[in-house]
């Protein structure tokens, strides 16, 4: 892979600091009841099927969605809008669950696209097989409807040597360290769709295959918010950087910057969402994190206590408690006074 041209910009490392400082805090900010967290997953699962299938061309709903995935075991599907549906939640299961103990290999990326098109009937033909005829990249309108072809794809010949080279670049710089697994995880997806080693399917495998090595690269709060549905809300701007990236590919310097940028902005405001859904989780309980805890036991002992109080005492991260110490304030259980290097807190 010819990463020698890949940037690391202020703005890109910005971007992956903020991210990383949240998969560092999960476990605190993620302490919600089992039940609510299993609430979170689902409409966040019914958010990301809903959106990756109709990126592919889907009409049906987030609510269509949700009822169809709540009489699942009928398996029995009108028409191939429900049967990918079907197909998608299979998939995304099996990565949810057992990302662990499953490994990045050609044939596991088969299976996963045998699975995803298990119910689907025009593709049975091609399922978890590498394509045998040329294929293009399409964009489609908000109606289903092809507004024409962006991108030409990896020939037949040459897509299974592409993705074998892709997938031992990728678990060899995963291993070595030589790169940021959200870099990794980023060249692998835009290099996948430019091979497109299926016949169908490569958009929605794409979005799995993304949160596979998320899960896989530590992290673990992927599922409870959805990337495909910023994705889908992106939708021109996510061709885009598809595109201007993907059409360098072959030149001794690619252009990795449009692409690159899109994916980490994306996963940023996957995070943000995230953020403010626990946020109101913890407010309709009146319940608050354990650093948010900690840091009102710290104020009741001492009086009042500085950022850097805290930074010494918790080991927390400076940045997050900043914004524990912004919420307390607006739910008005402390008092900010100062500003600057003068800042303390009260009761």
């Amino acid at each position: 892979m010819k990463i020698n041209s890949l940037t690391i910009t202020p703005e890109i490392l910005s971007i992956i600091s903020g991210i990383d400082e949240f998969k560092g805090t999960w476990k605190v900010l993620g302490n919600l009841a089992p039940e609510q967290l299993t609430s979170l997953r689902r409409v966040a699962t019914i958010e990301s099927i809903g959106s990756s299938t109709r990126i592919e061309g889907s009409k049906l709903n987030d609510r269509q969605v949700e009822m169809l995935l709540s009489n699942l075991q009928i398996q029995k599907f009108e028409n191939r809008d429900e049967q990918e549906v079907a197909g998608y939640a299979a998939v995304m299961s099996t990565v949810f669950e057992n990302y662990q103990e499953i490994p990045l290999t050609e044939n596991y990326i088969r299976q996963f696209h045998r699975d995803l098109l298990r119910y689907s009937d025009k593709d049975s033909r091609h399922r978890g097989e590498y394509k045998k005829h040329s294929n293009q990249v399409e964009a489609f309108n908000s109606g289903g409807k092809s507004v024409g072809v962006i991108f030409v794809t990896a020939s037949p010949f040459d897509t299974p040597l592409r993705m074998q080279h892709l997938v031992e670049w990728t678990n060899e710089t995963l291993a070595n360290k030589s790169l940021h697994p959200i870099l990794v995880t980023a060249i692998f997806v835009v290099e996948f769709l430019a091979i497109h080693p299926f016949q169908d399917g490569n958009g929605r495998l794409s979005r799995v295959l993304t949160t596979y090595l998320l899960l896989s690269t530590g992290y673990a709060y992927v599922p409870y918010s959805s990337l495909e549905s910023i994705i889908e809300h992106s939708k021109e701007g996510y061709y885009l950087a598809l595109r201007q990236t993907q059409g360098t590919l072959e030149n001794d310097a690619p252009d990795w910057q449009p692409w690159v940028l899109f994916f980490l902005k994306a996963l940023l405001k996957q995070k943000q969402r995230l953020e403010i859904k626990l946020e109101k989780e913890y407010l309709l309980l009146g319940q608050l994190p354990q650093l948010s805890v900690d840091i009102l036991e710290l104020v009741k002992s001492r009086g009042q206590v500085t950022i850097s109080n805290i930074v010494t005492i918790t080991g927390a991260n400076r940045n997050t408690i900043k914004k524990h110490l912004e919420n307390l304030a607006l739910q008005k259980q402390l008092q900010k006074h100062g500003v600057g290097k003068g800042t303390f807190y009260t009761r």
